[in-house]
């Protein structure tokens, strides 16, 4: 396709001098995309031929002004010529570096992703958590395999992104790599924030990925019954670690808290409440919002269960916690042991509280609360199950009832 070109001068009224004069402007467009810099002149607005984009008049200041813009104009063709002939990437942005001579060393959007994760990284602790480095870090070795496998190439300048790349990324994460529906636009919600570094940097004019749309798979969120929760605390589990493991995700059933929260629990966060019973008061390590939770009989008991167990007490946490990852590997474990068709995880527990309170009307608003959760529609997707949990149960009633057949009466 051959690119269209054209070079414009005009007045940027905006930057009005405090002589009276307007500084003269270059606009370089290709394919529809601009790059905009000072030609280094002004002029006296009402001087200024809007139409011909050139100085009123036949003075020997006017010619002048008028030959320096031609000339000016000469250069940017010129520019335009140089990149074709080398078989560069032709861009507005392209002609204007190499007309005003900065390095055509240009920044590689893997360049620009890992300058992010470098600055979040840093930030672990004050506003980031080390998860959200990690699935960053994750984003980037997919964007790394795709570019490797698209473009034949170990990076891409950010002269090259545009609409079509993030399109080609979301194919490439779905059917090469096999991601999720969500998943993949978190992927692609983490590649448009680098964009946008890139283009808050001026390293990019503009972000071309905008436009790009993601629609997100509405997912049911897997819970636990009463009575597989029953089921699950009454099992005697004679492995110590396999126990200590269940009795942890129960705890985690009966207080919505997500895995690296009640793995920083400490005694401390432990007090007595406005009921005077026992509270948790802590704060969500992933949204800095505070969460205050009444805890449950079974809950209390677990506490004092693991009081001194030598894992907490050396570490100075609540409970003897393993890392997420083993906690999971054991409860596929647990899971066998007790009979539960589930695939059970840590973040299972929490949907379980959230499940389990709803079922018992308390209102979504201090469910919400509880979750510690920012905004109510991420606590609604919880209200969501609880319908489609009811609309199961009736279908499964409504199969079972023999159909009743009305009798005329004569």
């Amino acid at each position: 396709m051959k690119n269209t070109f054209s070079i414009l001068f005009y007045l940027r009224k905006s930057k009005k001098k405090t002589n009276g004069t307007t500084p003269i402007y270059v606009r370089v467009t290709v394919n529809g995309k601009r790059s905009d810099f000072s030609a280094k002149r002004s002029i006296d607005a009402f001087k200024w031929n809007k139409s011909k984009a050139r100085a009123k008049g036949t003075n020997e200041i006017t010619r002048t002004l008028n030959t320096y813009l031609d000339t000016l104009k000469q250069k940017l063709y010129d520019a335009h010529q140089h990149l074709l002939n080398k078989g560069k990437v032709v861009s507005a942005k392209a002609i204007t570096n190499h007309y005003l001579g900065k390095s055509e060393e240009k920044k590689t959007i893997l360049e620009v992703f890992n300058l992010h994760n470098d600055n979040i990284t840093a930030l672990i602790g004050r506003g980031y958590v080390k998860s959200t480095v990690t699935k960053y870090k994750t984003t980037y070795k997919h964007l790394k395999a795709f570019i490797k496998h698209k473009y034949k190439s170990d990076d891409l300048h950010l002269i090259q992104v545009s609409l079509g790349t993030i399109t080609a990324f979301d194919h490439f994460l779905k059917t090469i790599q096999g991601v999720g529906v969500n998943c993949t636009n978190k992927y692609l919600t983490h590649f448009n924030k680098v964009v946008n570094l890139a283009v808050d940097n001026d390293w990019l004019d503009k972000n071309p990925c905008l436009n790009h749309k993601m629609k997100n798979e509405t997912v049911t969120k897997d819970y636990l019954s009463e009575f597989e929760i029953q089921s699950l605390i009454d099992k005697d589990i004679p492995n110590m670690r396999l126990a200590q493991v269940r009795d942890i995700f129960a705890f985690c059933c009966f207080t919505g808290l997500a895995f690296i929260d009640v793995k920083n629990l400490t005694p401390g966060d432990v007090k007595m409440g406005v009921d005077r019973e026992q509270w948790i008061y802590t704060k969500r390590k992933k949204t800095g919002t505070t969460t205050n939770i009444p805890l449950f009989p079974h809950a209390l008991v677990l506490i004092d269960k693991y009081k001194n167990h030598p894992e907490a007490v050396n570490r100075g946490t609540l409970l003897p916690v393993l890392s997420n990852q083993k906690m999971n590997a054991y409860l596929k474990e647990v899971a066998v042991i007790c009979g539960l068709d589930k695939h059970l995880t840590m973040h299972l527990a929490r949907h379980t509280f959230a499940t389990y309170l709803l079922t018992k009307n308390v209102p979504i608003e201090s469910v919400s609360k509880l979750l510690g959760h920012k905004s109510l529609k991420t606590t609604q997707i919880y209200a969501k199950v609880i319908d489609s949990k009811v609309a199961d149960d009736i279908s499964a009633i409504i199969s079972k009832t023999p159909i009743l057949s009305l009798q005329k009466v004569s």
